[in-house]
């Protein structure tokens, strides 16, 4: 975050808080289970009050916060059993945005992939954790973009901001393989091969679910024909 102040901006002020808090929580600097006290996060970010609890009142909404009557506000915490039930969800929703990408595709969509992945392939290299996992969801985002649904990118919107709090638990170790993996749909997207395209998008969500349940220590019972 900048030097400035957030309430110094001209961009709708809720919007801003709240971007910025989704941010802190799903990068991992307020940690699952921290407190979440307006009056600090209000000098924190040099506003008031009030459009810190509105972003507060958005990010419970969203799941990434947890409102207890007379304690207050905490980051909420991502069990196993809630990060497992996200990858059956993603499976489905990646594996149909890759098919639609490949079917769609376009010269620029397709130069827009290859460039998340140039940014990528560095930020990998630097070991800039936080950048890698952004650009993890951009390429995501720009699958979604390129599959041409405004439905799915309604579905997407949300469910990518939750994978990313599921990525940060396993960037390190993912980084590098996410990147490749990534690569390897991109090829079959550019190719307009929909069955491949899709085929890959679900197996990479099967590796980014195991990396996830090694990480939590949950063993990974289910089985899937691309694993």
């Amino acid at each position: 975050m900048s030097d400035l102040s957030l309430g110094a901006t001209h961009r709708t002020l809720r919007h801003e808080v709240t971007d910025e808090l989704r941010r802190r929580i799903v990068s991992g600097q307020f940690g699952q289970g921290e407190r979440l006290v307006e009056d600090r996060l209000a000098a924190l970010l040099g506003v008031s009050r009030n459009p810190v609890r509105e972003s507060i009142r958005v990010l419970a909404a969203e799941g990434f916060v947890q409102v207890v009557p007379r304690f207050g506000a905490t980051v909420a915490t991502l069990s196993a059993e809630e990060g497992d039930e996200l990858f059956d969800v993603r499976m489905a929703v990646e594996g149909l945005a890759a098919r639609l990408a490949a079917r769609k595709c376009t010269p620029a969509s397709v130069d827009r992939l290859r460039r998340v992945l140039d940014a990528a392939r560095q930020a990998v290299d630097e070991g800039r954790l936080e950048a890698v996992a952004d650009l993890n969801t951009a390429f995501h985002q720009a699958v979604g973009e390129a599959a041409g649904n405004s439905y799915l990118n309604l579905m997407m919107a949300p469910m990518l901001q939750r994978a990313q709090w599921v990525f940060t638990q396993t960037a390190a170790a993912r980084g590098p393989h996410s990147w490749s993996e990534h690569l390897s749909l991109c090829e079959a997207i550019a190719a307009g091969d929909e069955e491949e395209a899709q085929a890959r998008a679900v197996a990479h969500v099967a590796a980014a679910r195991r990396s996830f349940l090694a990480a939590v220590g949950r063993p990974n019972r289910t089985k899937h024909a691309n694993d």
